[in-house]
């Protein structure tokens, strides 16, 4: 599930970077979404293996807190940009003639900035105190399955919910992707058929 959840957020990374028919607001909140998602698994995720293969679940204080820390970083700011996007889609289909002139690039950039600055903002005043008082409340065994699912099985269903499925990105990986086979035949002194 981890590499399913790297592998796909780095395929709408990719694509968003290399085709410029996808350098759109939307795209662009897309590939920031893709790569929360891929340090927000990589937080917990290495850890919990590893924790599996040697049957230890031992960590350090220090380790901990930087790991709650990021993990509540990370997913707050899955949520501002999960909102952000929501309003971008809004401005599309509600005023579609006013859309590239309310969603420019500095409004895209501002947005994503804002979002940031947001989650810093909430993490120091609330987080630390929710997580530490009520950690002592929940049953261990619900607590690990939602964590399970929040921490890995949505990052990686959004690569699929957003982006894989849609026909813009397919064609932009099959671009990119014919691309590079051609180089590397060239490369081989392989013959190319022609399209």
């Amino acid at each position: 599930m981890y590499l399913i959840t790297v592998f796909g957020n780095l395929l709408i990374i990719l694509a968003t970077v290399t085709d410029s028919h996808l350098h759109t607001p939307m795209y662009f909140f897309l590939s920031n979404l893709s790569f929360v998602d891929i340090c927000f698994t990589s937080i917990t995720v290495p850890k919990m293996l590893v924790n599996i293969q040697t049957q230890s679940t031992a960590i350090t204080y220090a380790g901990c807190i930087t790991q709650m820390y990021f993990f509540l970083l990370l997913a707050v700011f899955d949520m501002f940009l999960l909102t952000v996007m929501a309003y971008d889609r809004y401005v599309a289909i509600c005023h579609p003639l006013h859309y590239t002139v309310i969603m420019n690039p500095w409004l895209c950039v501002l947005l994503v900035m804002v979002s940031w600055l947001m989650i810093v903002s909430l993490f120091y005043c609330t987080s630390i105190g929710v997580y530490i008082g009520s950690a002592a409340t929940h049953n261990s065994q619900s607590s690990a399955t939602a964590s399970v699912l929040y921490a890995v099985v949505t990052p990686m269903l959004n690569p699929f919910i957003y982006s894989l499925r849609n026909k813009d990105i397919r064609r932009a990986l099959r671009r990119f992707f014919g691309r590079e086979l051609i180089k590397a035949s060239t490369v081989l002194g392989l013959k190319t058929c022609p399209d």
